[in-house]
């Protein structure tokens, strides 16, 4: 059982509260303060000083600390860099849309999947995040804005299939009706397509939306961007997709990074149809975000309109993701990219 109490279910922390000799009702109390979030003991005034002094040798606290934040002044989108108890850095994008304000929260810290066209990857893997470092994202985040999160996406640095019992903890905590309550139909997961793990997880039914970095229609294109692809090719990975709708009846989102010269002709286009043929799916159409250590370059806006008019002529449903933060470094793996450069962690 981990000994930081933020990832705990209260279940978990009612059998502690017990081992303590307090009453069931302090593993409630306690349990809010937690997902308030608290930063020290000494906030949670209605349990007793014994208690705190106890949970605070045994059980520390570790709120991250805000290294730097970003605010965009196009569209609102703020950028969180978060320093960790062990000096790591991750980072969480805040999105305001019409229907609430969305969470981008970071898995891991750096990443281990090597996709060409990503700054996650470039320092590979340092660690995996516990879950209450997932949870704190979401919860220090709300606590900063003074708002209201009522969406999260798992699409920041790393993978979260690689890091999986943590993140379905993290779903567990995020999603209990004691702590914030949110529906699993206001989670998006994404995964570069570890297909072990995608069918693992279709075990869970989770009522989630998948969303699948899938970013070419062949093999021989989707290897060179993802070395992922040269393990679960995509006769794999495409399969895995039909068992997790089957077994979940969830439709999955594929995320399709428009790069120009090399996955964005009306060929590839068709192709794609003819890979997603008998599949409820919706493609995702991402314009390139520039990665300074990659010569890749984004699609013209027209061969990207092209792109979705064929999708959609082919029953496929598309939309061009909206930009965001695009003056705050807010894609993914940019900041910390930039701040260990400058610190040289």
């Amino acid at each position: 059982m981990s000994q930081h109490l933020r990832s705990l279910l209260l279940p978990e922390l009612t059998a502690l509260m017990g081992e303590l000799g307090q009453p069931a009702f302090r593993a409630r109390q306690l349990y809010a303060w937690l997902h308030k979030p608290a930063r020290t003991y000494e906030e949670m005034t209605n349990l007793p000083r014994a208690l705190r002094q106890t949970l605070a040798e045994r059980y520390p606290l570790t709120p991250p600390e805000i290294v730097r934040k970003q605010v965009s002044k196009l569209d609102g989108t703020v950028k969180y860099l978060w320093r960790l108890s062990d000096g790591s850095c991750v980072e969480t994008v805040l999105m305001r849309y019409s229907y609430g304000n969305t969470v981008c929260v970071s898995s891991e810290v750096g990443c281990p999947m090597g996709c060409v066209f990503c700054a996650s990857t470039l320092g590979g893997l340092v660690r995996r995040l516990e879950p209450q470092e997932i949870l704190d994202q979401v919860l220090f985040t709300q606590l900063d804005q003074g708002e209201p999160v009522s969406h999260v996406v798992l699409m920041g640095i790393g993978e979260p299939l690689d890091n999986f019992e943590n993140v379905l903890r993290f779903l567990a905590l995020v999603n209990s009706p004691e702590g914030m309550g949110l529906s699993m139909r206001h989670i998006s997961l994404s995964t570069c397509g570890l297909v072990p793990k995608i069918d693992a997880l279709a075990e869970k039914k989770l009522q989630l939306t998948l969303s699948v970095s899938l970013h070419a229609p062949t093999d021989e294109i989707r290897s060179r961007l993802m070395p992922v692809n040269r393990a679960y090719p995509l006769e794999q990975l495409m399969g895995a997709c039909r068992r997790y709708f089957s077994a979940t009846n969830r439709r999955i989102s594929f995320e399709y990074a428009m790069i120009r010269g090399v996955n964005d002709s009306p060929d590839q286009a068709r192709q794609l149809l003819a890979l997603l043929k008998g599949l409820p799916a919706h493609v995702n159409l991402i314009p390139l975000n520039r990665v300074a250590e990659s010569p890749l370059v984004p699609s013209t806006r027209p061969a990207v309109a092209a792109f979705q008019e064929l999708l959609e002529a082919g029953g496929v449903p598309a939309t061009v993701r909206r930009t965001l933060g695009g003056d705050i470094d807010a894609s993914c793996g940019q900041l910390r990219r930039k701040y260990t450069q400058e610190h040289s962690i």
